[in-house]
């Protein structure tokens, strides 16, 4: 029963842990272009006039990424269910969350990084003449649409980290072979 317990609220945890990354997300790609809030995430989000800022990145944040973690949760706390005993299964799954948090930020970082060396104004196309720095919206954009990629990918890795670690404890749980029969 414990187990179940575990995997209940693993999956509350796995929300939770989603929406915080789109937080903290957020504020880095806020760095990268204001505008790729003001002009486009505050509207669609309905942030009021008041939150237009670094907080209402965060309530973006939070409200663009929770729903990933159950998704994320969905496929990764169920599989997890293959590591032996309540205590362990825990411990495997918070660190199988940090591995996919990780691996979804790699990417969006790698996704930033790639707009920085290769976006430039020749080659992003037109934007609407409200967005006075078209550049930085660009790349703030490609690190979002990337973000999300990266949770996909996250749920590979994920899931091989619990198969790795599944095989671990089983190594250490099976009996030496002898070296003479």
């Amino acid at each position: 029963m414990r187990k179940f317990e575990c995997a209940c609220s693993l999956l509350l945890l796995a929300c939770a842990v989603a929406g915080l990354y789109g937080m903290l997300h957020n504020q880095i790609s806020y760095t990268v272009a204001p505008e790729y809030f003001t002009q486009f995430k505050f509207d669609q989000f309905g942030i009021p006039a008041s939150l237009r800022n670094r907080l209402g990145a965060s309530i973006v944040g939070w409200r663009a990424a929770w729903w990933m973690g159950l998704l994320i949760g969905m496929v990764l706390v169920p599989f997890g269910l293959l590591i032996p005993g309540w205590q362990q299964y825990l411990r495997t799954m918070l660190q199988t969350f940090f591995v996919v948090a990780l691996t979804t930020l790699t990417v969006g970082l790698g996704a930033l990084a790639y707009a920085y060396a290769t976006f430039t104004p020749a080659n992003i196309g037109p934007y609407s003449a409200r967005i006075t720095q078209p550049l930085a919206f660009a790349r703030a954009g490609h690190m979002h649409n990337f973000s999300y990629i990266g949770g996909l990918i996250g749920i590979v890795v994920g899931v091989v980290f619990v198969l790795v670690q599944r095989w671990r404890i089983g190594r250490r749980a099976a009996p030496p072979m002898p070296l003479i029969q």
